[in-house]
């Protein structure tokens, strides 16, 4: 488990990463279209705005006053509107399917009465709004790789995201070089997807 995440170059972003589930699995789901440093810096923006990162707090604020909480420069997001949405639809799910506490999503029981399987991580995980599948795997992997939660059969799950000494996603970043060598792999993919179009 890596002792502090390093994710957007902030020592104190980073620290609230590090020490709220909450705050990353926000950080997961604005990492989209975006730079993933400027990403993972909106539940900091969030939680110095609204003055928490309760997802209780967060769920049942104003629809209208979050937004113009997310807008308001420098926002949470390119897309700072429809994102406030997803923002509070994750806390309500965390809320009512895990009563506020996000770490349930892989503390809970599996299907099998004991712990649950990389597998129903994922389920759980691609369950959420705005998760979809590939979010879903990364975010797994980060978890995996840098925050001790290693449910059976991870790495699988995550598939490639889960792969060692990979270079692919937010879960494989710890430095400002491996940021950079993150990006140059996301370039390089984006470039091979396009020449097969």
């Amino acid at each position: 488990m890596t002792e502090k995440l390093w994710i957007t170059g902030d020592q104190d972003t980073d620290q609230l990463l590090s020490d709220d589930f909450f705050a990353l699995l926000i950080g997961m789901l604005l990492d989209q279209q975006y730079p993933m440093e400027h990403a993972f810096a909106g539940p900091r923006k969030i939680r110095d705005r609204v003055g928490s990162l309760d997802p209780q707090v967060i769920a049942d604020a104003d629809p209208d006053e979050f937004v113009t909480m997310a807008t308001t420069p420098p926002a949470i997001h390119r897309y700072g509107r429809s994102m406030a949405g997803r923002v509070q639809a994750v806390a309500r799910a965390v809320v009512d399917d895990y009563d506020g506490d996000v770490t349930r999503i892989w503390t809970d029981p599996g299907s099998s009465g004991g712990a649950p399987s990389g597998a129903e991580v994922l389920g759980r995980l691609h369950a959420l709004p705005g998760f979809g599948a590939q979010k879903a795997q990364i975010f797994l992997a980060l978890l995996g790789k840098q925050r001790g939660v290693e449910p059976a059969g991870w790495r699988e799950a995550a598939g490639h995201y889960g792969d060692e000494g990979s270079r692919r996603s937010i879960a494989d970043v710890t430095s400002a070089e491996s940021l950079q060598e993150v990006r140059a792999f996301k370039k390089a993919a984006k470039a091979a997807a396009k020449a097969d179009r």
